[in-house]
């Protein structure tokens, strides 16, 4: 019967071969296909957006010198894209006038006379293979010369080889599993165990079976299950493109991946806020960009929210056991609050993690403030943490999801508690590099805590490699940056990339009216005329989102283009934040300043060009003006990922408006149709705006619709999926560690 398998098997195994082999080909000629159009798309937005500033550089009157170190110049910053290569232009009798040093020398003009093609071409060079278009460029109908725009095309070699590498897999996992069940299907039907297969085909477990002779299958029933779902797990971490991200989505991921495990969330700041008004209790929900993330997550997956109870009135709507069930009109999760005195507050809260950690993390400037007792009230706040997820853990095995800085510790404390937990931090602030990250005092205690996860997430790959970097340089730990773990006593943490985003469709879109109606009725409240273009910022009132950066653009926007002086009005929306702090307390100071200072000098009495608006406002107030708005601008000078950005994205479903994106955003690296631009440069930043405000309904819907696209695929359900099946990959393989130990003592036993 054996031999009768194998003669079945070997053929099988040279026809999956060359089955692969036959569709390798294949697949790198589609890719390359739709890669060459993109790249041809990305091209002409590149020159579409280089047009006007590259023309007036050419037609201004300057030395040549001059000249030729200003268009460097400008060809050097549109070369922070990371996928250009290389810039040139050449003047229209075909010669290169100007070029970046990475331009090929393979790379020449186009002869005067020969037709432009419509689509760039591929040069397959040594170093690697480059796409190259060339773009007109213009001025009044005068053809200037052509703009060459070299895009890197390596990486399409490696999302080729990896496709290769994946078929392989799939046929060789096919090969496999065909093998297998044919090898166990021969040794059963020798031996007549007939009744046992009919039992598994039936959905019925063999291992519980009573028979005799179901018994004697509970060694092959076991390893079919391992491998059915080894290989349902690997399916999913390949095809994950292929998924439909949506609620239905991750709760199919805790039905079947996680078999319904039980979900905890961690955070400091709660989903849901109650405070007194007069007589009556109101519900708010902060303006957070975690809650914002995680709210529509957790409504999906069920479970419990364990966080600072901090609303006024947050002590009287919850149980006995400190909980309520929400959202307030249709319950969904539950929360858990836990209650801090005002002393621990200000210590773990407002010391350590935000005078010390928020500061210490962003590139802002603001030096870190470290103190010996919030250092003390930020551990026991964190003991106090990994109390209440025992208390709320129903289960030994939990899957625990703990939010950002200010609990760094919270995972290895969670891991002495609930030793076989599965731990997800999640960071959502940048990482710095490991020299910054040695000012704090307690690096290793923090460093330690963070390493208790089973799974640490970060926005970007940045991110990622710092932390490696940090944890190679300050413990004596393995960091495998091929496998992405770090083992440091215990189980390995794997460092992984997840960026964050929103849910799509937002909740808060669906109960928005027309963009029409949006735009009369916000110029309306504004006291605004309706011809007048509208800017927009949502933003806590904090010193690491740039708003004097941005009201500095704006000004200087209105000194050399006095034509929007009473026909354009910014709206900054700031939410007042942790005002206890003297430095936030400085800050609202300056930005009221500012704003007054730039009205005086060019407001009319009919345009503030400076709309100040420093109060909480709601989803739906917030989504009002995203619609309104022809401007949305976004200049954090450092930003782990930002969610505004993405928000008023998936606020424009008529295609239209301009978002201006700082470079130093985690949201940059996807949205790359934005304007993207360095926040501390005042004129690229005005530039930006001239730019937004003249930009033709056809551009801004094609920029539009390729972000919203990408927004609408990588939505937060994404971001929480690719986390849980991470987490049921960990949990598998853990299992199929146990079981192999037990077998093998089951050995050791049987020798004995």
């Amino acid at each position: 019967m054996m031999r009768l398998s194998l003669r079945f098997i070997v053929p099988l195994a040279l026809a999956l071969g060359a089955i692969a082999y036959s569709v390798a080909p294949l697949v790198d000629e589609l890719t390359l296909k739709w890669f060459v159009r993109d790249l041809d798309i990305r091209a002409k937005l590149v020159a579409s957006a280089a047009q006007e500033p590259l023309a007036e550089l050419l037609t201004d009157k300057l030395r040549d010198k001059v000249r030729l170190q200003r268009v460097q110049a400008f060809f050097n910053r549109m070369l922070q894209d990371e996928r250009l290569f290389a810039l040139g232009f050449c003047d229209d009798a075909g010669a290169l006038l100007y070029k970046t040093q990475a331009l090929p020398g393979a790379v020449t003009c186009r002869a005067p006379g020969v037709p432009a093609e419509e689509s760039g071409t591929v040069l397959k060079l040594p170093g690697g293979p480059l796409h190259v278009a060339a773009s007109p460029v213009m001025v009044d109908s005068e053809r200037l010369g052509e703009l060459l725009i070299v895009h890197d095309m390596s990486f399409i070699e490696r999302r080729s080889a990896d496709t290769k590498k994946y078929i392989v897999y799939l046929f060789a996992a096919l090969g496999a599993v065909i093998a297998l069940i044919t090898v166990v299907i021969a040794e059963l039907s020798f031996r007549g165990w007939i009744a046992g297969i009919k039992a598994l085909i039936h959905g019925q477990s063999l291992a519980l079976s009573p028979e005799p002779k179901a018994r004697e299958l509970r060694p092959i029933a076991r390893d079919l299950d391992a491998l059915v779902r080894d290989l349902e797990t690997e399916r999913r971490m390949r095809d994950e493109a292929q998924i439909s991200w949506t609620p239905e989505a991750l709760r199919s991921i805790l039905r079947e991946d996680l078999k319904g495990d039980e979900v905890l969330i961690v955070s400091n700041r709660e989903p849901y806020v109650h405070v007194r008004r007069s007589d009556r209790i109101e519900t708010q929900r902060p303006a957070s960009g975690l809650v914002t993330a995680l709210e529509p997550v957790m409504r999906a997956c069920s479970g419990t929210w364990i966080a600072h109870g901090s609303g006024s009135a947050d002590r009287d709507t919850v149980d006995t056991n400190d909980r309520i069930r929400v959202p307030p009109e249709k319950p969904a999760y539950q929360i858990r609050r836990v209650w801090l005195s005002n002393e621990e507050e200000a210590g773990y809260y407002y010391g350590f993690a935000n005078e010390g950690l928020w500061p210490l993390c962003h590139i802002a400037h603001t030096r870190p403030v470290f103190r010996a007792s919030d250092w003390e009230h930020y551990q026991a706040v964190n003991r106090r943490f990994a109390q209440a997820v025992e208390q709320e853990s129903r289960t030994e095995d939990p899957i625990v999801l703990v939010q950002d800085y200010h609990f760094a510790l919270l995972p290895r404390l969670i891991r002495d508690r609930l030793p076989r937990a599965t731990i997800i931090a999640f960071w959502h602030i940048p990482w710095p590099n490991p020299e910054a990250f040695g000012v704090c005092p307690w690096r290793n205690q923090i460093l330690d805590g963070l390493l208790g996860s089973s799974i640490l997430g970060f926005h970007t790959q940045i991110h990622c490699n710092n932390f490696f970097d940090t944890v190679d340089r300050y413990l004596e730990a393995r960091v495998d940056r091929e496998t992405y773990t770090i083992s440091y006593g215990g189980e390995p943490t794997e460092v992984h990339r997840y960026p964050i985003s929103i849910e799509w469709p937002p909740a808060a879109l669906a109960r928005q009216r027309p963009v029409a109606e949006c735009r009369e009725r916000i110029r309306r409240e504004l006291g605004l005329a309706p011809e007048t273009r509208l800017g927009i910022g949502v933003d806590r009132l904090d010193y690491t989102k740039g708003i004097l950066e941005r009201f500095a653009a704006v000004e200087r926007l209105l000194e050399i283009e006095p034509r929007w002086i009473g026909h354009f009005a910014f709206v900054q929306i700031a939410a007042p934040s942790r005002s206890r702090i003297e430095e936030y307390q400085s800050l609202d100071a300056r930005v009221r300043a500012a704003a007054q200072r730039i009205n005086a000098r060019f407001g009319t009495p009919v345009c503030q060009p400076i709309v100040l608006r420093m109060e909480h406002h709601d989803a739906d107030q917030v989504y009002a003006h995203y619609r309104a708005a022809d401007v949305c601008f976004v200049s954090s000078l450092h930003d782990g990922m930002n969610l505004v950005a993405k928000e008023f994205i998936a606020a424009r479903d008529d295609e239209r408006g301009v978002l201006i994106l700082s470079q130093f955003t985690g949201a940059s690296r996807e949205l790359v149709e934005a304007l993207i631009v360095n926040p501390y440069d005042t004129e690229e930043c005005a530039a930006a705006l001239r730019l937004a405000l003249a930009m033709p309904p056809d551009e801004q819907r094609d920029r539009m619709r390729r972000m919203r696209s990408l927004v609408q695929e990588f939505n937060v359900y994404r971001w929480a999926g690719r986390m849980l099946l991470d987490a049921a990959r960990v949990r598998q393989r853990r299992r199929l560690a146990g079981a192999t130990r037990r077998a093998a003592q089951v050995v050791d036993l049987r020798r004995v």
